[in-house]
């Protein structure tokens, strides 16, 4: 009688798959963001309900106004799905808004201003000027050189023990890139230079986790 049992999985099968990496489509660079994860070998997605996030192995939020993403994740009911997500361990990266939207503690915020949190900083919201201060600079990244556009962007006042200082920035070393465990942030836009280098490195982080 033949054997009916199924024919067992490659055991490289799991590790060949591209992750299920979503973007936070409330409001930003969404589209953006989608591509560049595509081109970084992940299958993208993009999320704006609770059960699209529960389907996702890793979350970008991109860039945008912050103040504007936090009451649309409260409106659309996702504040507190993220927040459990991120605390379970799920791999996210904030670029820019994103970075505020992770952080524990925030200055220069609105009255009442809510985050994602997940990262132990301080972020100071605008931190490098308005919109007509915007530039680009180079600047190293987890130890590659990088073309970042900085478009009023935050920056770091300070991290915690447990937290990865991977960028810095003029003027004065302002700290613009951090890991902590499954998350990381920048206050940079590297989804608006072609370079595909941050989201690679995010997609190899969600794919070891």
């Amino acid at each position: 009688m033949p054997d009916s049992t199924p024919a067992s999985e490659p055991a490289d099968a799991p590790a060949s798959r591209p992750p299920t990496v979503g973007v936070l489509a409330l409001q930003g660079d969404v589209r953006e963001h989608l591509r560049m994860l595509t081109e970084a070998g992940a299958r993208a997605v993009a999320v704006r309900r609770p059960a699209e996030l529960e389907a996702v192995d890793g979350l970008v939020v991109p860039g945008g106004e912050s103040t504007t993403m936090w009451k649309l994740a409260e409106t659309f009911e996702l504040l507190e799905p993220l927040r459990m997500r991120v605390k379970a361990g799920m791999p996210a990266y904030g670029s820019c808004a994103g970075m505020i939207m992770l952080a524990d503690r925030i200055e220069d915020g609105i009255a009442g201003q809510q985050t994602i949190g997940g990262i132990d900083m301080v972020v100071r919201r605008n931190a490098f000027g308005r919109q007509v201060d915007s530039f680009e600079a180079d600047l190293d990244f987890a130890g590659e050189p990088v073309h970042a556009v900085f478009i009023r962007a935050p920056w770091v006042e300070s991290v915690g023990p447990d937290v990865d200082v991977l960028g810095m920035a003029q003027p004065g070393d302002r700290i613009v890139a951090v890991r902590q465990g499954p998350l990381l942030a920048t206050s940079f836009h590297p989804e608006l230079t072609g370079d595909t280098r941050v989201h690679r490195y995010f997609v190899d982080m969600v794919r070891e986790l």
